[in-house]
């Protein structure tokens, strides 16, 4: 006697029922799916962002502002700076390294940042195609970049003014791709790279001769957007945020605490969502329950001609928990399939492309939900189970 055939055929012979509790425990799984995948990558993305920055100074404003411009590149600046200020701070005995940062303009929606050879040892950047930039207008793009903008090196574009969009674009340069960086796993995916005098010269107002060579100024002082700052000694993180903030013009933001901040505003709407998916899986339970409990009650005879037939009472009670366990595995199943789906629609709908979330992710955890689905079917069937088991049959058959 083939328990799980029979259990199988049991389900099948309640299409609706079955189909409305399969759909139950695959929503409430689906829901949980896309919770862990998606906080899942955003902390790593959070870590893989920030990861060797102790702190980013820029203008006046919002900190958290700062850090997404700054380091996850999905917001805009707080503002500009004046680069004598930012080489004041870069002169500082308490700084190890200061990486400049100078944004404005984007390429299809993909940023465009002037920095320095300070960024690629930051990040450890590595080409599989060309060389690093030495010139002006030579940018070096991350892979996404390359690959969704069917890019290679020596192609030429132009660059658009403002951080999204193409309303502006920047006609009078041309730039280059000399190189194409290796797959990061991080932002630098997503940006497009060149040297800060590339970003002045794209937006240069006025120009002053100095040795034969054109400066080009911003409002009469040339001007950068942040500074990635890395500590030289742990006395750093108590006395140079604190300098940053009271004696000069400019902010410190920690990446650490601002992210954190982030994640815990975000943590709010998962818990909410969480509690949610767990009150789908209980009403489902609850289903679970209700439809074995009435189909024990119509298939009552079927059982006891069972039990005439040879089958023993503990095979009855296999049955009804084989029914409720199918029932939920396959709905779990289900759920993390539609999970992985759903998120990898979510982003390649998404706006921005330095925070893009991925479907074709697959964490260890996961598969706890397939354990959460069998112990849901197994409680779910006990009680009918139990009922089947105790059932007499000569009473079942005298009445029938």
């Amino acid at each position: 006697m083939n328990l799980f055939k029979i259990a199988y055929k049991s389900l099948r012979a309640n299409p609706l029922t079955t189909l409305l509790n399969i759909i139950l425990i695959a929503f409430g799984v689906g829901i949980i799916t896309i919770l862990l995948l998606a906080s899942d990558q955003i902390g790593q993305k959070l870590d893989n962002n920030s990861k060797d920055i102790d702190l980013v100074v820029g203008a006046k404003g919002s900190p958290l502002q700062l850090i997404l411009s700054s380091i996850f590149y999905i917001d805009f600046p707080t503002g500009n700076i004046p680069l004598k200020d930012a080489e004041a701070l870069e002169r500082n005995p308490l700084v190890k390294a200061a990486v400049p940062l100078a944004l404005g303009d984007n390429y299809n929606g993909y940023r465009i940042v002037g920095t320095d050879s300070g960024f690629v040892r930051l990040y450890a950047l590595k080409l599989v195609a060309g060389r690093f930039w030495k010139s002006d207008f030579e940018v070096n793009i991350g892979d996404d970049v390359a690959r969704s903008q069917h890019l290679k090196v020596g192609d030429r574009f132009f660059g658009a003014h403002g951080l999204t969009g193409n309303g502006d674009i920047h006609r009078n340069h041309a730039y280059i791709v000399c190189g194409i960086l290796s797959p990061q796993g991080n932002v630098t995916d997503n940006l497009v790279l060149t040297n800060v005098a590339s970003v002045w010269r794209m937006h240069e107002t006025k120009e002053e001769h100095v040795d034969g060579k054109p400066e080009p100024y911003e409002n009469g002082e040339r001007e950068i957007t942040s500074l990635l700052i890395q500590y030289r000694s742990p006395m750093s993180v108590i006395l140079f945020p604190r300098m940053v903030n009271q004696s000069t013009s400019m902010q410190a933001a920690s990446p650490a605490l601002e992210s954190a901040h982030l994640f815990s505003l975000i943590g709010i709407g998962v818990d909410t969502l969480q509690w949610f998916a767990v009150l789908i899986m209980a009403i489902s339970a609850v289903s679970v329950f209700i439809s074995l409990y009435n189909s024990l009650k119509e298939r009552k005879y079927d059982l006891a001609i069972m039990r005439t037939m040879g089958a023993s009472k503990i095979k009855l009670f296999l049955i009804i928990i084989f029914e409720g366990v199918l029932l939920t595995v396959i709905g779990a199943v289900i759920g993390l399939v539609v999970g992985h789906l759903t998120l990898e629609l979510i982003g390649r709908y998404q706006d921005s492309t330095q925070a893009k979330l991925s479907g074709n992710v697959f964490l260890v955890r996961e598969t706890y939900l397939i354990g959460v689905g069998f112990g849901i079917g197994l409680l779910a069937s006990i009680i009918p189970a139990i009922q089947a088991y105790q059932s007499n049959i000569s009473k079942i058959l005298a009445k029938n």
